[in-house]
C-alpha cells in the first residue's frame, strides 16, 4: 500500500463531529418523547450501512463490538454503542439499508449514516460511500414508506476537516482554514434548509469536537509522533469554526418560519474526559485501545491484533473512534444540555 493511500485509509472518520436534532412533524411537550430517530452522517452514528455497499471502511470484524449485546461486530466503529443507540434509548437504530429491515424497524428508527461520510462530497471520492447529500435522497423515500417523523439526528462535518485539509491537502489547494470552515457551513446551511423543507423545525447543531486530540492526529504531527500531546493549532481551528457556527445559526433560523435552531458544544464535554480522565474512571487519552492505538482501525483493528483488557479505561477504541463509554457520557450531556432546548420557551 502506497504512502497517501495509507494516509486516506488511517483518517478516515473520526469521532462526533456535527451532530443535529430535529423533531420533525412532532409537537413538543414538557418532557419531549421521540417515538422514532432517524439519523444522517458518517460512522460516529453510523450503525452498520456500511456493510451493505462496496468499501474498504466497514467495522463489522471482531474485536468491533465486543461490548455490545451478544458480542457481535454490527458495523459500528466502537468497541459497543454508539451515542445514538444511548440516546435512542429502548427504540433501536437500524441501517437503512439492512434488507430484512421490517415495517416496525422502519417506524422505531433507521440510520442513513455512512462511515467516512462527510458534508463535502469529495470527502466520499476514493471511499465510495454514501455522501450526506445522498443520504438525504435516501430519507425522501423514507418518508414515502413512513410518515411523521420524530427525531432525526446528523453527524457528520469533521472528516471533512481532517480527510481533505489537515492530512491530506485536497481543500488547501483551494482554500486556507477560514475559507474551507465558510465552505462546510455553507453545505451545512442548505442541509439544514432542505431538512427544514421536508418538514423539520426544531434543530439542535453541535459544533466540532477538538480534532486535535484524536490519536491519529498526534501520529502524524511528523515531528516526534511518541510526543503524544493534542495539537493545538488543529483545536483552535476546531473552536474558530465553532464561533463561525455559533453566529450563523440565528441568521438560518430568521430565514426558516417557526424554526428553533439552538447550537450545542461537544468540544467541552469531550475536552473534559481528555484533560480530567480520573473523574470518569479513564487511565489513557491518547492511544486507542485496539491495533496499535496509535493508527490501527478497520481492517488493522482485528481479531489478529489483540484489544486492550479493559476498553472503559480508553477515550479511544481504536486511532479515531471513542469507547462506547465516551459515546454513553457524550449521550448524558445531550438528554440533559440539549434535548430541553426543543421544548417552547
Amino acid at each position: 500500500m502506497s504512502s497517501s493511500k495509507s494516509n486516506l485509509f488511517m483518517v478516515a472518520l473520526l469521532l462526533v463531529s456535527m451532530t443535529i436534532i430535529n423533531t420533525c412533524g412532532a409537537n413538543a411537550s414538557t418532557n419531549p418523547k421521540f417515538p422514532a430517530i432517524v439519523i444522517f452522517g458518517d460512522l460516529t452514528v453510523d450503525p452498520g450501512n456500511n456493510n451493505y455497499i462496496d468499501t474498504i471502511f466497514k467495522g463489522n470484524i471482531a474485536p468491533y463490538g465486543i461490548n455490545f449485546p451478544g458480542h457481535v461486530p454490527t458495523g459500528r466503529f466502537s468497541d459497543g454503542k454508539l451515542v445514538t443507540d444511548f440516546v435512542a434509548s429502548s427504540l433501536g437504530i437500524n441501517p437503512f439499508l439492512d434488507p430484512i429491515l421490517s415495517n416496525n424497524d422502519l417506524r422505531t428508527g433507521v440510520s442513513f449514516a455512512s462511515a467516512d461520510s462527510g458534508y463535502d462530497d469529495l470527502t466520499t471520492l476514493l471511499s465510495n460511500v454514501i455522501t450526506v447529500s445522498r443520504q438525504v435522497e435516501m430519507f425522501k423515500s423514507y418518508i414515502e414508506k413512513l410518515k411523521g417523523i420524530a427525531l432525526v439526528v446528523v453527524s457528520a462535518g469533521t472528516n471533512d476537516l481532517i480527510f481533505n485539509f489537515f492530512d491530506l491537502p485536497t481543500r488547501r489547494l483551494e482554500f486556507d482554514i477560514s475559507g474551507y470552515q465558510s465552505f462546510l457551513l455553507q453545505r451545512l446551511e442548505d442541509f439544514v434548509k432542505q431538512i427544514y423543507d421536508l418538514g423539520c423545525r426544531n434543530i439542535v447543531v453541535a459544533g466540532l469536537p477538538p480534532v486535535g486530540c484524536l490519536p491519529v492526529q498526534m501520529t502524524f504531527r511528523l515531528e516526534n509522533p511518541m510526543n503524544r500531546q493534542c495539537l493545538e493549532n488543529q483545536n483552535s481551528d476546531a473552536r474558530s469554526y465553532n464561533k463561525k457556527l455559533v453566529k450563523l445559526l440565528p441568521k438560518i433560523q430568521v430565514e426558516l418560519p417557526r424554526s428553533k435552531l439552538v447550537y450545542t458544544d461537544i468540544y467541552q464535554p469531550l475536552m473534559d474526559m481528555i484533560t480530567h480522565p480520573q473523574q470518569y474512571g479513564i487511565v489513557e487519552t491518547t492511544v486507542g485501545c485496539c491495533g496499535t492505538g496509535v493508527l490501527g482501525l478497520s481492517l488493522f483493528c482485528n481479531s489478529v491484533i489483540s484489544a486492550c483488557g479493559n476498553p472503559s479505561q480508553y477515550v479511544f477504541w481504536d486511532s479515531v473512534h471513542p469507547t462506547q463509554k465516551v459515546y454513553q457520557q457524550l449521550a448524558k450531556y445531550i438528554v440533559k444540555e440539549v434535548v430541553p432546548k426543543l421544548l417552547p420557551n
